[in-house]
């Protein structure tokens, strides 16, 4: 069943996690100026929530902070959930009926949509997307799990309107057994392990993943890895057209796009992809994002575009002026000639790892935190590269550190405060050094999430410049 907007006034709204990322936020704005009663509960208190109060202030809805009241649910005409409520939750059982910022979005959106998921490089590549697109469309839109709701533009979309969304497992899910998402081009950029806490196993959290192109036809573009092997097999499930991006050329006669050169720490490689005039560029040599898996998130991001109909012209030309996007390898600082990298999305191993490889100067490493019952042996690939390591708290550092003792690499901490640990990094130092806060882990515990705790880490940056 779709949503619809003539049923708002008078309607009982309960917003089940206002959170800090702008969903609860913005679903609660959504409703409540529309003439909704509207009720706003999460377990966290008036503190930690302060933010998105302050950004509410003046609407009329009710606050239920530090708890959940079991009769707000039962009495609530509609429930909106944050993605992070895990679906046989008891409040969730009570609610007659329950949507999300998304559910409401796509039940209103009129444009086409560009969906993106994945393990890792979803926000990169997403924003890539929108980056490029508003270059030619201007009046494109970005959102979803990249922090900012789509209910907040959700007005301004018309049927020519262009909207990227960057959906989690999580997202996708939630959208189980509705035809709501169809996305003119959809986007996997790698399935990796990741959510396991929650899923227990990869069948669930790939089939959630599946999603994102179940509703598709063969008007629509399916775009997927070819060295990943879910890839493939995605490519071969669609019911949209797929097309394969790759490190290396493609096997012939395989729509896609391909890297010019691959492997190795310093890849500087063209992406071109496949057109019936033959391969054209559409990454170019010189980026301003670094990484091999940066190129990779590009390359994808353009061979999307192009399917949905921009020129590889256009799209290379996008792609160098492509600034990349805050806690992605985030260049955030300069203490004296030491050069400081936030890059805290990194919340699996494998993020890590391409993070460490991205590097060629002497590097000195923040990682750890709180473990997702993930396998962290990919990181003994890396693991030599740093000229230091910096360990913080956390109960997937301990798996760190066995890794690190077995492999006979020195390490400090671990740390009980991220500034500890970027202090002894910075102390550690030598001119020309790089210093990367790149986790592998999730932030709970220690953080609000890793969009806090890459703040946190640039606060104490800019503080360590000004006393440089």
């Amino acid at each position: 069943m779709k949503f619809r907007t003539d049923d708002i006034p008078g309607m009982r709204v309960t917003v089940m996690g206002l959170g800090l990322s702008g969903g609860g936020l913005e679903s609660a704005r959504f409703f409540a100026r529309r003439g909704a009663d509207v009720t706003v509960t999460d377990l966290r208190g008036e503190e930690v929530l302060a933010p998105s109060l302050e950004a509410l202030a003046g609407l009329p809805i009710r606050y239920v902070l530090g708890r959940h009241e079991i009769d707000d649910f039962r009495s609530a005409d509609l429930v909106i959930k944050n993605p992070a409520v895990k679906p046989d939750s008891p409040f969730l059982a009570a609610s007659r009926r329950v949507e999300t910022d998304l559910s409401v979005f796509l039940s209103l959106c009129r444009g086409p949509v560009l969906a993106v998921t994945g393990s890792k490089g979803k926000s990169s590549t997403a924003a890539a997307m929108h980056f490029v697109l508003r270059r030619s469309l201007p009046g494109a839109f970005l959102g979803g799990n990249i922090a900012t709701s789509p209910l907040s533009f959700v007005d301004e979309v018309r049927e020519e309107t262009p909207v990227v969304l960057e959906l989690s497992s999580w997202q996708l899910g939630d959208l189980r057994g509705r035809e709501l998402l169809r996305p003119r081009v959809a986007v996997i950029t790698n399935i990796l392990p990741d959510h396991l806490d929650r899923y227990g196993s990869m069948e669930p959290y790939v089939a959630d993943k599946r999603l994102v192109y179940a509703h598709q036809t063969g008007e629509d573009h399916t775009v997927v890895s070819w060295d990943d092997p879910y890839g493939r097999s995605f490519g071969e499930e669609t019911p949209g057209r797929a097309a394969f991006f790759s490190r290396r050329p493609l096997p012939p006669g395989t729509p896609g796009a391909f890297l010019a050169e691959g492997g190795g720490r310093s890849v500087s490689g063209e992406g071109h992809v496949l057109t019936t005039d033959g391969p054209a560029l559409i990454v170019p040599r010189e980026l301003l994002v670094r990484g091999e898996h940066q190129r990779l998130n590009l390359l994808a991001a353009g061979l999307a575009l192009v399917r949905f109909g921009l020129s590889p012209r256009q799209v290379a030309a996008g792609a160098a002026e492509y600034p990349g996007i805050e806690h992605r390898l985030e260049l955030c600082g300069r203490a004296g000639s030491v050069l400081f990298y936030n890059d805290s999305a990194a919340t699996i191993p494998e993020a890590l790892t391409a993070a460490v490889k991205s590097f060629t100067t002497p590097l000195l490493l923040i990682t750890g935190g709180t473990d997702k019952v993930l396998d962290f042996s990919v990181f003994a690939e890396a693991a030599p590269l740093p000229r230091g390591i910096f360990l913080l708290e956390g109960s997937a550092t301990v798996k760190i550190r066995s890794l690190l003792d077995g492999m006979g690499i020195p390490y400090r901490g671990p740390y009980d405060s991220l500034e500890a640990a970027v202090r002894a990094a910075a102390e550690a130092a030598a001119p020309g050094d790089s210093v990367l806060f790149s986790p592998g882990c999730t932030s709970f515990g220690m953080f609000l999430n890793e969009f806090d705790r890459g703040r946190r880490f640039k606060d104490l940056v800019a503080r360590l410049a000004g006393e440089a």
